[in-house]
């Protein structure tokens, strides 16, 4: 019975395998989609560096975040003496967030040095984040154990927020 509680004591701690990199992955790419499309049109010049600088940085406090609400939520009473190890642990855990969010980082350093339009690199990065959705989607219900018609119905489907933050970023700009 490892892994369920037992009345009277205290819950074991939850135990996060491979998985955090495939959830991070996509969190990560719709974070980046969604700033992408929130900082085109700020005002003032197209700032690339800028941009690329703050997806990074929201990226970086959103693992942090995560990762430390996460420990705060599994850490139990009685384990004080490996607490610090705990909560490395789970902001290291959340590295595939940060990770997922470099595409875009690079798109955005990359629009500068080729003096893109902010448009086009928005228009660009919010296709390239929908493709890595649907990449992103298939190949986790592959490694699932979906076949294939299954795994790609499921990559549509996590396709389908980027092109739902591409859609509201041309409503509301």
């Amino acid at each position: 019975m490892a892994g369920q509680a037992i009345p009277g004591r205290p819950r074991p701690p939850v135990v996060r395998h491979g998985a955090d990199w495939m959830f991070g992955g996509v969190y990560g790419t719709v974070l980046a989609s969604a700033l992408l499309a929130a900082l085109q049109g700020q005002s003032g010049p197209y700032r690339p560096s800028y941009d690329a600088a703050w997806v990074l940085v929201t990226a970086v406090a959103a693992g942090l975040a995560h990762g430390y609400a996460h420990h705060m939520a599994t850490h139990r009473r009685g384990s004080a003496g490996h607490r610090w190890r705990q909560l490395r642990r789970a902001l290291l855990d959340e590295w595939p967030l940060v990770a997922a969010t470099l595409p875009t980082v690079l798109l955005l350093l990359g629009s500068g040095l080729w003096d893109w339009s902010e448009a086009s690199a928005t228009a660009f990065g919010l296709a390239l984040n929908t493709a890595l959705l649907f990449a992103w989607g298939a190949f986790v219900a592959l490694r699932l154990g979906y076949g294939l018609g299954s795994a790609a119905a499921i990559g549509l489907a996590d396709a389908a927020i980027g092109a739902a933050i591409a859609a509201a970023n041309a409503v509301i700009k």
